[in-house]
């Protein structure tokens, strides 16, 4: 099943549209609290129509990436208290003591959780969703938490911008050729998380 490969080359289409620009911020947006593909799938191709604006497709990206960042800090934080009456109490308390516990290790380790936000924002193994809506559960302060988003998936897009203006379409047919087990490796990798947690906790 090649799912995540008929996501990129719906992906594709759209950086070749005339509309191109407004289908990257739109990727850019949804991908940072609910859409599977990253934008970077977008970015190789338009950067390489223009290698002269790539850095330019790199900060647009960036910008919206923020802001639907935002959205799944919120999602996280409302669904959460949304959602939590809806469930058994034992389940209530899991929670509970879990969030509680997040947020003691948030408080007593400021700078390592400082650290592993900008990383788990930097790499594309661990959804970009999963960092979004976790740090609106367990309430992350939003300013630092824009700051650790902002330099991680900064990086990865601007460290794009660079290879694709190095390097042309190699850049972008390494991307091609790896887009598949990197989707399903981060699938399987948010189950993996879901599973041990719910068996720690059981």
């Amino acid at each position: 099943m090649r799912l995540f490969e008929t996501l990129y080359a719906r992906a594709l289409v759209w950086a070749r549209a005339p509309r191109a620009v407004y289908y990257l911020c739109a990727l850019s947006f949804f991908e940072a609290f609910i859409f599977p593909i990253m934008p970077e799938v977008m970015l190789a191709p338009m950067m390489l129509g223009k290698r002269h604006k790539a850095f330019f497709y790199a900060n647009l990206s960036l910008l919206f990436s923020l802001l639907g960042a935002l959205v799944g800090y919120a999602l996280g934080h409302w669904a959460y208290e949304t959602v939590k009456p809806l469930l058994s109490v034992h389940m209530q308390q899991v929670i509970t003591v879990w969030v509680d516990n997040l947020r003691t290790d948030m408080n007593q380790h400021w700078l390592a959780m400082l650290g592993a936000l900008t990383l788990a924002a930097l790499q594309p193994v661990i959804p970009m969703k999963l960092v979004t809506w976790a740090a609106g559960i367990v309430g992350v302060p939003v300013l630092p938490f824009l700051a650790c988003v902002a330099v991680g998936r900064g990086k990865r897009v601007w460290l794009l911008a660079l290879l694709i203006r190095l390097f042309g379409e190699r850049a972008e047919r390494m991307l091609h050729r790896n887009i598949e087990w990197i989707g399903w490796a981060a699938l399987v990798l948010l189950g993996l998380l879901l599973g041990w947690w719910l068996w720690s906790r059981g």
